[in-house]
C-alpha cells in the first residue's frame, strides 16, 4: 500500500464521488413528471437521461487514457469539479433544453469518476485486498443504481425536484476535500502526446450510434434514410478508429488490449449484464405503478430488495473470488440471473408483491457480483500502464450495455402495449401509449373506466412480461464469454516478490 496515502479517508472520498456519479444514472426517473410539468417540453424529456448517459459514455474512455498519461488523482478532481458544476446548473434549469446540456455537462464529469475511482483502487491496495475493496465499491455502485429512483421520489413528494440534483453538492464536497488531503499519488509521468484524431473520431461515432439508437423506432422508422445514415457513419468512423489507434503513439484504446481473452470475454460480460440490469431497474417500477397502480415513491421502493441483493451479492463475491476462478463465480451469476428473468417474464397482474419482491432479489443476488469480479478480471494480465483504460473500457461497455439494453426492449415492450391497445380499440388514444409512468398516473387513472382501467393494465403487464423473455438472451448471450474467461484465478502467490503495480502485468 502506499504509506503516503491515509487509505481510509481516501477510500470514504472515492465511495461518496463514485455514489454521486451513478446515482445521477437513475435518481431523475420518478422526479420526471414533476419536472416536466414545471418546465414543460414533455416530448423531449427522454433526452434528460440521454444527455447523461451519451457524455457520459464518450468521456470514460478519455479520461481513462488522461489518468494514466497525467496522473488519476487530477483527473478525479477535474471530473468532480465539473459534475458538481453540472448539478448546481440543473437545479437552477428553467427550461427542458438546458435541463438536458446541463445533465450532458454532468455526464462528462461523471465519466471521469466512475473508472478513476477503480484505478486508484489498484494503486493503493495490494492484490490480496482488491477483491474485498472492488467488493465494497461495487456495491456502492449497485446501491445507487438501484436505490437512485426512491430517492428521487423523495426528494419530489417532500422537498422539491430541484434536490435530485443539489443534494449532489455537499457530498461532493467532502469527496474533493477528503481526495485532495488524504490521498498522495506517487506520480511517474511521461511525455506523451493527446490521441486528438482518435477522441474526435470516438466523439463522433458514438454520438452517431446513440441518436441512431434512440430516435429509431420513435421518431424515425428504422429504415428511414437518417437512421440509416447514422448507423453508416457510425460503422465507417468505428473502422476509422480502430484503424487510427492502431497507429498513432499513444492511443486512447489500445487495441492490443482485446488480443487478451480475458480482458475481453470481462468487458463484453459487463454489456449484457448492464442491459439486464437497468432493465430490471427501469420496468418493475413501471409495473408496480402501472399495473398495481402504486404511487412514484411505493414504485422506487420496490427497487430495494434487488439493492439488498446487489449489496450482499458484490460482497460475497469479492471474497468468493479469492477462493474460485473468475469464470467459476460469473457461471453462477448467469445461470441465476438466467432464472431471474426467466420468472420475471411469467408476471400479470394476479402476481402477488411477495413474488415480486422474491424475483428482484434474485436480480440482484445475480448481478451484483459482477462488479468486484469483472473489475478484477478485466486487469488481470495487462499492463499496469493501462490499468486506467482497463477499468475505463469495463464502465464503457457497461454504460453501452444500459443505454442499447433499455432503448432496445423498452421498443418491444411499447411496440407491443401498443400493438395490443390496437388491436382491441381499433385506434389507439395517443394518452395511450408504451410510456406506463404518464398513463398511469394517479390522476389520469382515475379517469379511466374501471372495466376499461383493467384490459389496459393486463396489456401492460404482458408486455412488461414480454420484455424480460427476450431479456433472458442477454445471460444467455454471456455464456459464451463467461467460458472464454478460462482457469484464471485472482493472483496473490506472487504479492510477496512483487509490487502492486507489477502483479497485473
Amino acid at each position: 500500500m502506499n504509506q503516503k496515502t491515509n487509505s481510509n479517508f481516501a477510500v470514504i472520498g472515492l465511495l461518496l464521488g463514485l455514489f454521486v456519479a451513478s446515482l445521477d444514472q437513475t435518481i431523475v426517473a420518478t422526479a420526471m413528471p414533476t419536472i416536466v410539468s414545471e418546465l414543460g417540453g414533455y416530448e423531449y424529456f427522454v433526452w434528460v437521461f440521454s444527455a447523461y448517459m451519451i457524455a457520459t459514455v464518450v468521456s470514460t474512455p478519455i479520461f481513462g487514457k488522461l489518468s494514466d498519461m497525467y496522473g488519476r488523482k487530477l483527473f478525479f478532481l477535474i471530473g468532480l469539479v465539473v459534475f458538481l458544476i453540472g448539478s448546481i446548473l440543473c437545479g437552477l434549469a428553467l427550461n427542458m433544453s438546458q435541463l438536458i446540456l446541463f445533465r450532458a455537462i454532468q455526464g462528462i464529469g461523471g465519466g471521469a469518476l466512475m473508472p478513476i475511482t477503480f484505478a486508484i483502487i489498484f494503486d493503493i491496495f495490494p492484490p490480496e485486498k482488491r477483491g474485498k475493496m472492488n467488493g465494497l465499491f461495487g456495491a456502492v455502485f449497485g446501491i445507487s443504481s438501484v436505490f437512485g429512483p426512491a430517492v428521487g421520489a423523495f426528494f419530489t413528494d417532500y422537498l422539491d425536484w430541484r434536490w435530485v440534483f443539489y443534494i449532489n453538492i455537499p457530498i461532493g464536497i467532502i469527496s474533493f476535500i477528503l481526495i485532495t488531503r488524504f490521498y498522495k499519488e506517487t506520480l511517474s509521468l511521461q511525455k506523451q502526446k493527446i490521441d486528438w484524431a482518435g477522441a474526435s473520431i470516438l466523439i463522433v461515432g458514438l454520438l452517431s450510434l446513440m441518436f441512431a439508437i434512440e430516435l429509431g423506432g420513435d421518431q424515425y422508422a428504422w429504415t428511414s434514410p437518417l437512421i440509416i445514415g447514422l448507423f453508416s457513419i457510425f460503422a465507417l468512423l468505428f473502422i476509422s478508429f480502430i484503424y487510427v489507434e492502431k497507429r498513432v503513439q499513444s492511443p486512447i484504446v489500445v487495441i492490443g488490449l482485446f488480443k487478451e481473452s480475458l480482458f475481453t470475454s470481462s468487458q463484453l460480460i459487463s454489456l449484457f449484464f448492464g442491459a439486464a440490469m437497468v432493465i430490471c431497474s427501469t420496468y418493475i417500477p413501471i409495473f408496480v405503478q402501472g399495473v398495481y397502480g402504486e404511487s412514484a415513491s411505493a414504485s422506487g421502493q420496490t427497487l430495494t430488495p434487488m439493492m439488498l441483493g446487489v449489496v450482499a451479492s458484490s460482497i460475497i463475491g469479492g471474497k468468493l473470488v479469492d477462493r474460485f476462478s473468475y469464470r467459476t463465480v460469473m457461471l453462477g451469476s448467469s445461470i441465476l440471473l438466467t432464472i431471474a428473468l426467466t420468472l420475471l417474464s411469467t408476471i400479470d397482474g394476479d402476481t402477488s408483491r411477495l413474488m415480486i419482491t422474491m424475483y428482484m432479489i434474485f436480480v440482484g443476488l445475480s448481478i451484483g457480483a459482477s462488479f468486484p469480479v469483472l473489475n478484477l478480471s478485466a486487469l488481470q494480465n495487462i499492463d499496469g500502464r493501462y490499468k486506467g483504460i482497463g477499468v475505463s473500457l469495463l464502465s464503457f461497455f457497461r454504460t453501452i450495455g444500459a443505454a442499447i439494453g433499455v432503448t432496445i426492449f423498452g421498443t418491444i415492450q411499447s411496440q407491443y402495449f401498443s400493438i395490443k391497445m390496437e388491436d382491441s380499440f381499433g385506434q389507439s388514444d395517443p394518452t395511450l401509449t408504451g410510456d406506463a409512468t404518464s398513463l398511469f398516473a394517479p390522476e389520469n387513472r382515475e379517469l379511466i373506466p374501471e372495466d376499461l382501467l383493467n384490459v389496459i393494465t393486463s396489456f401492460l403487464a404482458d408486455s412488461i412480461s414480454n420484455l424480460f423473455f427476450w431479456s433472458i438472451f442477454l445471460p444467455l448471450l454471456s455464456f459464451f464469454f463467461v467460458m472464454m474467461m478460462g482457469k484464471e484465478r485472482l493472483k496473490v502467490a506472487e504479492k510477496k516478490k512483487k509490487k502492486p503495480e507489477e502483479a497485473l502485468t
